[in-house]
């Protein structure tokens, strides 16, 4: 068992709040099996942004969804507790498309990160070690793929040590930020 401040937490009881977690109703998710060999104990969630017919999981494990889509992974592993910060670590990675108009923005890529940082403060999802980046891509499609046009992302990836025993508001942060990243207005917690 891990100890986190005064509380000892265990990995099962941190994975099924992940599980519990309230995440954007927007939002179809999905537990995926976690990458090998990352931690000895892992628990990944899949999700996309659903506007219409809601559709499951493609080939790769990702949510089909051509308004966003992301991953969540807690990690545990006591052993990486110096490294981390903790005995616990959690990567997220969310994407989404974006007008080109707003692609050529020169401060999306600030824009997405705020979004991250603010998601896990509304959120009430205390942490330490925010790591990450924001990447947009602008791309042209030419010869057989020319009548596409020109397009835009948005892709975060980051990773963070949870602080305290509630790992719930990490996935409802996550889900926050991937609504966001899709163009959803902010949703305040209740």
């Amino acid at each position: 068992m891990a100890r986190i401040g005064a509380h000892p937490v265990d990995f099962s009881a941190a994975a099924e709040q992940i599980r519990g977690a309230r995440l954007r109703e927007e939002l179809v998710v999905q537990e995926i099996a976690a990458p090998e060999r990352i931690a000895p104990q892992s628990i990944a969630l899949a999700a996309g942004v659903a506007r219409g017919p809601r559709r499951g999981l493609d080939a790769e494990g990702s949510i089909d969804s051509a308004h966003g889509a992301g991953r969540l992974v807690l990690m545990h592993d006591p052993e990486s507790a110096a490294e981390w910060g903790g005995p616990f670590r959690i990567v997220c990675f969310a994407q989404a498309p974006l007008e080109v108009e707003i692609g050529v923005d020169p401060f999306i890529s600030d824009v997405a990160w705020s979004w991250l940082v603010d998601a896990l403060e509304s959120r009430g999802a205390a942490h330490t070690a925010l790591a990450g980046t924001a990447t947009k891509t602008l791309s042209s499609g030419f010869g057989t793929l020319e009548s596409q046009g020109d397009a835009a992302q948005i892709e975060l990836r980051a990773s963070w040590t949870p602080l305290g025993s509630a790992f719930a508001s990490h996935a409802e942060a996550w889900s926050e930020l991937l609504c966001l990243l899709a163009g959803l207005p902010h949703r305040e917690v209740h």
